[in-house]
């Protein structure tokens, strides 16, 4: 019998390739045997460097793709401005909101939403002359519940906001695109997934995190790659406008 879950040959840009999640995401949908095309503003090894904020530069990295692969199957919108806390570049995103910067905000809206429409909007055509696809847009858990601050456990350090409303935003922009297009037969999911624990992160953030979870745990990394080919193939062909949550449980206390 024909396996549902089966993804080889599918042409599937994914953003944010080189981070965290993305790159795991990308190793695996290979060896499942797609042909992963990796975007990231930095580039990187096997990576195109793609600023998805900039039309132009998208719109002429899908036109590559599509002369040479002739299609394009899924689109995984991964890109977002997330930095692991306690680095030096999420210093202003973890401040009261008096301190935290318009600029910031604008900057993060841009990034975690405008980029990701900018990537719809440029290979909607392409699946509509291929008749079909599949756009998955990573939303987090907190598109449908607000931040827990307590799992700082630090007085002052919240979320930043513009992260919080872009995710909550992801899930509305796929639920319009999603009623725009499938009648092309183009599905659009959304992504919430919880937080995936990191060897950077301090244990007692990790133990605080997984504590506010039905499982106790934060996620392990790997564990939502078969959601992202679950989403890719044909397993999912009667699920669009849907924002499929795995978040350990938290947002059903």
């Amino acid at each position: 019998m024909r396996n549902p879950f089966d993804i080889k040959g599918r042409v599937i840009i994914l953003t944010g390739a080189s981070g965290f999640l993305g790159s795991g995401y990308a190793k695996f949908l290979r060896e499942a045997g797609a042909e992963v095309i990796g975007w990231d503003r930095t580039g990187g090894k096997g990576i195109e460097a793609v600023d998805i904020t900039d039309e132009g530069q998208v719109a002429k990295a899908v036109g590559t793709i599509v002369e040479k692969h002739g299609r394009i199957d899924a689109l995984i919108n991964n890109a977002a401005m997330n930095p692991a806390v306690g680095s030096e570049e999420s210093k202003n995103m973890f401040v009261p909101v008096e301190d935290y910067p318009i600029s910031l905000w604008k900057e993060e809206l841009e990034v975690n939403l405008t980029g990701m429409f900018i990537c719809i909007k440029a290979v909607v055509p392409w699946m509509k002359k291929g008749k079909g696809g599949s756009i998955i847009n990573v939303a987090s858990e907190v598109s449908s519940i607000a931040h827990d601050h307590r799992v700082y456990n630090t007085e002052g350090k919240y979320k930043s906001p513009a992260y919080i409303a872009s995710k909550t935003g992801v899930v509305g922009l796929t639920r319009s695109m999603a009623a725009q297009l499938g009648v092309h037969g183009i599905r659009v999911n959304a992504f919430s997934p919880g937080g995936v624990r990191n060897e950077k992160m301090p244990a007692d953030f990790v133990r605080r995190f997984g504590e506010s979870n039905m499982l106790g745990r934060m996620a392990e990394p790997g564990e939502y790659n078969g959601i992202m080919q679950f989403l890719c193939s044909d397993a999912s062909s009667f699920m669009t406008g849907a924002n499929l949550t795995a978040d350990g449980g938290k947002s059903a206390w």
